[in-house]
């Protein structure tokens, strides 16, 4: 392994080398430790935030039939598993909350026949739209942000180490461009 190496003592190693390590070590050492509690507050803000919108979406939103103006497009391999989760988009007519009757395009099962109903999901402005999030899709959206912040954890930790290094190599170069022009001279004298 390369960074208990470079720990130890050596007469070749600079105090830059050790600099390097040391500050490697540390970050990996702080990104570990963060990634928890960023995970748990990320995740926990999260969750706060998706059940919210899931309560106001359940609460302007209803289920109501609509009534195919027209037949559905039918799906090239009837009967497939494809097939069953598979919607195309068709004309509907249907009542929204206000009692007002409406026209929109929705989504349905392939082959179904003009004036057969389904079930829409209406929102509070009379629009088709999505159903509410269910706990589920709460529950994954809120995973999926608590991964995003263990791996912003991570990604800061490797970028800081990187412009350590990116520091540490200057001034490594600035050094050796000393050193040499101290003994550049020596070896590059003429007869």
């Amino acid at each position: 392994m390369v960074m208990p190496r470079r720990l130890r003592r050596n007469p070749l190693c600079r105090r830059t080398d050790l600099v390097q390590a040391w500050t490697g070590l540390g970050l990996l050492l702080a990104a570990l430790a963060a990634t928890p509690a960023a995970m748990v507050l990320v995740g926990d803000a999260a969750h706060r935030h998706y059940a919210r919108t899931a309560r106001h979406q359940a609460a302007t939103r209803h289920h109501t039939t609509a009534i195919l103006l027209q037949d559905a497009r039918r799906h090239p391999e009837p009967g497939s598993a494809e097939a069953r989760k598979t919607r195309y988009p068709a004309e509907v007519r249907f009542t929204d909350a206000h009692g007002h009757t409406r026209t929109a395009t929705a989504e349905v099962q392939p082959a179904l026949t003009k004036g057969s109903a389904v079930r829409v999901w209406v929102g509070a402005d009379g629009t088709i739209t999505d159903p509410p999030l269910s706990p589920g899709e709460v529950r994954s959206r809120a995973m999926g942000s608590a991964i995003i912040a263990a791996l912003g954890v991570h990604a800061t930790a490797a970028a800081a180490h990187a412009a350590a290094c990116r520091v540490i190599q200057r001034r490594n170069l600035a050094a050796w461009d000393t050193a040499w022009a101290r003994t550049a001279p020596r070896w590059t004298t003429s007869p």
